[in-house]
């Protein structure tokens, strides 16, 4: 497995990192995900510490906090081979303070996390979405004194604009408080957005990439193709409104070059498509998920080999996007030019 630095910090993490939001199956998002217990679950943990996969990614809202839970005890007894991520922020509960990242919740949510994952510290905390009612400040003070107090190591994002991590970034500096160097993104081959402005700020600023959903919420997964209908055991049914949106033309167009390289290098269309993720720019780790072993033991089949530079080539022109405005008119610029030679 290759380690990678996180963004401009000293910690390496793994090129694929493992999602549990298949653990524990609690509620109608998360039921259709996967449901795995606490036995499921540890063997899923073993083969990726068999493989180099040492970071597992979790979230107080994943099954309701089960997920931390069952991630908690699947790793009991070997905390110190693992680093832990996991995410809060996004609502809990119907209280005036069951949302955001006031002071107040930062604090309980993260004792909360330590509890459920059995662990007196976490490796990597990230705020789920951007906070607009508290003020950044207030955030960063906080994540600062649990910086301090030993509790959370590195800090991140994860779903933010451009302008709210820049701000953000900047009253750390001013302050010096820790500074995010993570922003957990969507980015697949049918979802590029996070190019147009994130990437370009996560080289400036270094903010690594941590990507989530990276076969496109199921889409890149082989099993859905032009003119046959979703396999059955398809989470899109029962979760495509809560995902961001893909034209069923443009995911066809895509599915069509990885089926063509896929003949050409005897991979599977999700090895390809997360192959060409880890060849991108910024990107420091790409979350895999699995419902089981099968799953699991073909996500890790995309690291070991490279796509060829034709290959990588047909895929951008494949999944290119044209950007809108204001980024459209800088794109064929010499700097953005060498970042992503995609063409508009």
């Amino acid at each position: 497995m290759e380690y990678r630095r996180l963004g401009a910090s000293g910690l390496q993490v793994p090129a694929l990192s493992f999602g549990t939001g298949t653990f524990g199956g609690r509620g109608p998002l998360f039921g259709a995900w996967g449901g795995s217990d606490v036995d499921e679950a540890r063997r899923l943990v073993d083969i990726c510490l068999d493989a180099g996969v040492t970071m597992f990614d979790s979230a107080d809202v994943y099954s309701d906090g089960v997920a931390e839970e069952v991630l908690g005890a699947a790793i009991r007894g070997r905390r110190d081979r693992v680093l832990l991520s996991t995410k809060a922020g996004l609502p809990t509960g119907d209280g005036p303070n069951d949302a955001g990242s006031s002071r107040s919740r930062l604090l309980a949510g993260c004792d909360a996390a330590l509890r459920r994952l059995g662990t007196d510290y976490i490796d990597l905390f990230q705020l789920h979405a951007f906070d607009a009612r508290t003020p950044v400040q207030e955030v960063l003070s906080t994540l600062d004194e649990l910086v301090r107090s030993g509790r959370i190591r590195y800090v991140g994002v994860s779903n933010f604009a451009g302008w709210q991590l820049m701000k953000s970034l900047g009253v750390a500096e001013k302050h010096g408080y820790p500074r995010y160097v993570a922003h957990q993104v969507y980015y697949s081959l049918v979802g590029r957005d996070y190019e147009w402005e994130l990437m370009p700020l996560g080289l400036d600023q270094g903010v690594g990439a941590v990507v989530w959903s990276p076969l496109g919420w199921g889409r890149l997964t082989g099993r859905v193709r032009r003119g046959q209908p979703l396999p059955a055991n398809s989470r899109l049914p029962a979760t495509s409104d809560l995902g961001p949106p893909v034209d069923d033309e443009y995911l066809f167009a895509v599915v069509d070059v990885l089926d063509e390289i896929a003949a050409e290098t005897g991979k599977a269309v999700p090895q390809i498509a997360l192959n060409w993720l880890l060849a991108r720019p910024t990107v420091a780790s790409v979350i895999i998920g699995a419902r089981d072993e099968t799953q699991l033991r073909q996500n890790l089949g995309a690291v070991g080999w490279s796509l060829t530079p034709d290959q990588l080539r047909r895929l951008d022109a494949a999944s290119a996007r044209t950007a809108p405005y204001p980024y459209f008119p800088y794109r064929r610029q010499e700097g953005f030019a060498r970042l992503n030679p995609s063409p508009v």
